[in-house]
């Protein structure tokens, strides 16, 4: 009794961001199509009823879960690598940093795959936007003019892609441990060179 008790409070604890991670998680293992309520209640050890208490349906969950990854993998993202001293040690951190993480996680490259999705396909055009703009500021705060800060901002997020999506369709091609982090370094110092 007291095991059905807790098991029905945790159930209850659940939030809509807990369904949201869920729906995140299920897109970097799956895909979009992946996004299933009686998968998601299974995985979270709840009913269906949980969901409907939060969503209207299953667009509105895929709307929260592309809104929490815009916020967790760009916003506080940013919000960290602004804790950085001086705009060459932030882009230095965010370029090195987010390109290895990227090629970590499945999830952005999930998300490309079903662009033509129009909730996705919006939600990466803020992203995108957010961070190319994000980049663009770094390299003005290294003294470039704002057309080149632009160029160069354009340019360090196609490597970022690059990397990402080579690092899922083919890593062999790519630099492993200390090898990836010196191939970095040397085209962030491209990219940053006057």
């Amino acid at each position: 009794m007291a095991q059905q008790r807790d098991t029905q409070q945790r159930k209850a604890r659940l939030s809509a961001l807990d369904w949201a991670d869920a729906a995140l998680a299920a897109i970097a293992e799956g895909g979009l199509a992946a996004v299933a309520v009686e998968p998601l209640a299974t995985r979270l050890g709840t009913t269906k009823g949980s969901f409907y208490w939060h969503f209207a349906n299953r667009e509105a969950l895929i709307e929260a879960a592309l809104a929490r990854w815009a916020d967790t993998a760009t916003e506080a993202a940013i919000t960290e690598i602004d804790s950085e001293p001086g705009p060459a040690a932030r882009i230095r951190r965010l370029f090195i940093e987010a390109t290895v993480s990227a090629i970590d996680d499945p999830l952005e490259v999930s998300l490309l795959a079903t662009a033509s999705h129009p909730q996705v396909a919006a939600a990466l055009r803020r992203v995108t936007e957010r961070r190319v703009d994000y980049v663009t500021r770094l390299f003005a705060d290294l003294g470039f003019p704002e057309q080149e800060a632009r160029r160069r901002g354009l340019l360090a997020y196609s490597v970022y892609l690059g990397h990402s999506q080579l690092g899922h369709a083919a890593p062999s091609v790519l630099p492993e441990g200390d090898e990836l982090r010196r191939y970095l370094e040397a085209a962030l110092d491209a990219l940053t060179r006057p």
